[in-house]
């Protein structure tokens, strides 16, 4: 089973969706700005993704400027801005088991999907 953290507004999270689709394998979606995720399910996709959490940051978002731009921010207080302001996380996000991927370029799904020739 692969789940997508997607924001059906963002092409690159709509355009790894369809690549999703077409493999026919099993997923679900999460909208992750309908339903957040908490500081502690933010670091178990970092985990998986093998980053830190402000690799994951949008810091172009106007939210960040405004309210954390130029702070000194700890690991948790990142977390806890991502919690309180979804639109900050980098998307999309596509897990499967212990693994996941950020899909930007969507082609990068192609590594959870077990496709080598396309990797």
């Amino acid at each position: 089973m692969i789940t997508i953290y997607h924001n059906p507004r963002c092409r690159k999270s709509r355009e790894t969706l369809a690549l999703i689709q077409e493999s026919g394998v099993a997923f679900e979606i999460v909208e992750y700005l309908k339903t957040p995720l908490n500081p502690e399910q933010l670091r178990a996709l970092l985990h998986k993704l093998q980053m830190q959490p402000g690799e994951l940051l949008r810091k172009g978002e106007s939210i960040w400027k405004e309210k954390y731009k130029g702070r000194a921010l700890e690991e948790d207080e990142i977390l806890w801005a991502m919690a309180e302001h979804p639109k900050l996380m980098e998307r999309p996000i596509v897990v499967r088991g212990q693994r996941a991927i950020l899909g930007r370029p969507p082609e990068n799904v192609h590594r959870l999907l077990g496709d080598p020739a396309r990797d």
